[in-house]
């Protein structure tokens, strides 16, 4: 989908772009107990009006950038910028605007008449055909038939009770008691029960966590009742026909663990999921992925899993957090040259697009190298402003403060310039729970950091730099002006290659000022970040 990135293995987050639609005024009445017609999903659908398909659109948007006399050129270097602010939107009814509460009445309509006709289950098949008893070869079967025509029913019928001395019994009488048998009860509760039918582990018309869902599917087909309700149909049966249940329990190993994780949640709260396409340089791995069809579909299927497990820990309810933000790290990534990983994508991208609507909040990429700037700037002007308003794209440089924009620096792990570490023996004073501060170091100037304590403690902080390049030292200074000052750290250079976090840890037996100074001497501005504790004795 142009949608959301050609090389992206996130679930896409926006609908394609589709030609306007009309709303209908009203759905059908409901049959009343006098009327014996029953309602159907196609009658209803029958209702509303066809939009253009999608392909049509595509043509008529190519020929009008293709046909303008003077476009503009494009600088493929230059990092794109969002020109629309896109707040998510409220899954509460209350918050919806009027047509958007009647969009989501008729889909709920739809999709309470299709679980009563039971349209979401798979067709029966067919009876098996009667096994023949002897085997007969086509002349003899002619021959047969000259010597002895066919026989009547109600002559085969007749013959047949004879010969048991019961009385003959017409096709009409036996067609007129048939009617008059009662059917059998089970088959009256199979025709009366009504479907029930579950998505992401959530049972439709149940409570209000399916409008979130029914929400989602009209937003990504800009709720157009119609479309909507197809992709659902859709969605539903291709849930059936890839067993996504049975998928979700099966061992599929942990290969690519690093190379799609989630890790931490965003300012918002939205659980974030890294995509780390350099992992992909490492031969071994990338052969062992995608190297022919079947390991291709493995890692699809790896893929789907880990989205299904993903999204069945989201919260559903009308506040609740249902959907995702996306980092895509793009460094040392494969070129679009790579036609393994291209055939693999884009096979992905087109079961998640149909299948997994609106799941993505925030799609952020970092480490962007020049030729995926120049491959955006070729698909942008096919994409919605909904949809650019969702991207973010960030050179290497600026990769730790795009993302402290949007993510705390305590829940983004430390390899993209964050806090966030496993929790081990060499670490167990600080977790994600634990906030940081952040402050801006300027060119050329120090910044100190001041911790006071009034009381007898042990205080542990952890302290970055981000990028480093300066010098860092720590002190401690009492209150008592008979007290003498302590050097913790001497003034130490921090190169880039080492460690990215310091830990240090002092223990004050009176009060006074933990004093910690980083000094940047080069031409750029420094992100600061520290966090500490006091522990008492």
């Amino acid at each position: 989908m142009a949608e959301e990135e050609a090389v992206s293995m996130a679930e896409p987050s926006a609908a394609p772009v589709l030609a306007a639609l009309g709303v209908p005024e009203d759905l059908p009445p409901t049959p009343t107990p006098e009327e014996p017609h029953k309602a159907t999903v196609s009658e209803l659908l029958a209702k509303y009006p066809s939009s253009p398909s999608p392909s049509s659109s595509k043509e008529e948007q190519q020929t009008v950038t293709v046909g303008s006399e003077n476009p503009k050129p494009v600088d493929s270097h230059k990092i794109p910028q969002s020109t629309v602010s896109f707040k998510e939107e409220s899954n509460i009814v209350s918050d919806l605007s009027d047509s958007e509460k009647k969009a989501l009445d008729e889909l709920k309509n739809l999709v309470e008449v299709a679980l009563k006709n039971r349209d979401f289950s798979p067709p029966k098949p067919p009876p098996p055909p009667p096994a023949a008893s002897t085997t007969t070869t086509t002349q003899e079967v002619q021959q047969q038939t000259q010597e002895n025509p066919p026989l009547s029913e109600e002559k085969i019928a007749s013959q047949s009770l004879e010969s048991t001395g019961e009385s003959v019994v017409s096709s009409e009488e036996v067609a007129t008691k048939t009617e008059e048998t009662p059917v059998a009860e089970q088959t009256k509760e199979e025709i009366g029960a009504a479907e029930e039918v579950f998505i992401w582990g959530i049972p439709f018309l149940k409570d209000d966590r399916s409008d979130v869902i029914l929400l989602k599917f009209l937003r990504a087909r800009e709720f157009k009742v119609r479309e909507a309700f197809t992709m659902l149909t859709n969605t539903i049966k291709w849930r059936r026909d890839f067993e996504i249940d049975a998928l979700v329990e099966e061992d599929l190993g942990d290969d690519l663990e690093k190379v799609v994780f989630t890790h931490g949640v965003d300012r918002e709260g939205h659980p974030v999921c890294y995509n780390v396409y350099g992992e992909f340089q490492n031969k071994e791995l990338y052969q062992k992925t995608f190297s022919d069809g079947q390991k291709r579909l493995k890692f699809l299927r790896w893929r789907i899993q880990f989205l299904e497990k993903g999204i069945r820990k989201l919260d559903f309810s009308p506040g609740g957090i249902s959907t995702i933000f996306q980092v895509n790290d793009l460094k040392n990534s494969p070129g679009p040259g790579k036609r393994e990983l291209r055939i693999a994508t884009k096979q992905a991208l087109h079961l998640l697009q149909d299948n997994y609507p609106e799941f993505v909040a925030k799609q952020v990429f970092i480490n962007v190298p020049w030729w995926y700037l120049a491959f955006y700037a070729i698909i942008s002007p096919f994409l919605t402003d909904r949809t650019k308003s969702k991207f973010v794209f960030s050179g290497p440089s600026r990769t730790a403060d795009t993302l402290f924009k949007y993510i705390p620096p305590e829940q983004v792990p430390v390899q993209y310039g964050g806090l966030s570490v496993d929790y081990c023996d060499c670490n167990p004073d600080f977790s994600t729970a634990d906030p940081a501060t952040e402050l801006t170091v300027k060119p050329a100037t120090k910044q100190t950091v001041e911790i006071f304590t009034s009381e007898k403690c042990f205080l542990v902080w952890e302290l970055r730099v981000v990028g480093w390049e300066v010098s860092y030292k720590a002190e401690y200074v009492p209150s008592s002006e008979h007290g003498y000052m302590v050097i913790i750290q001497k003034p130490k250079k921090m190169a880039p290659t080492d460690e990215p976090i310091i830990s240090g840890s002092f223990k004050i037996d009176e009060p006074g000022t933990v004093m910690l100074t980083v000094d940047n001497p080069t031409s750029k501005k420094k992100k600061l970040l520290y966090r500490f504790k006091v522990k008492t004795f």
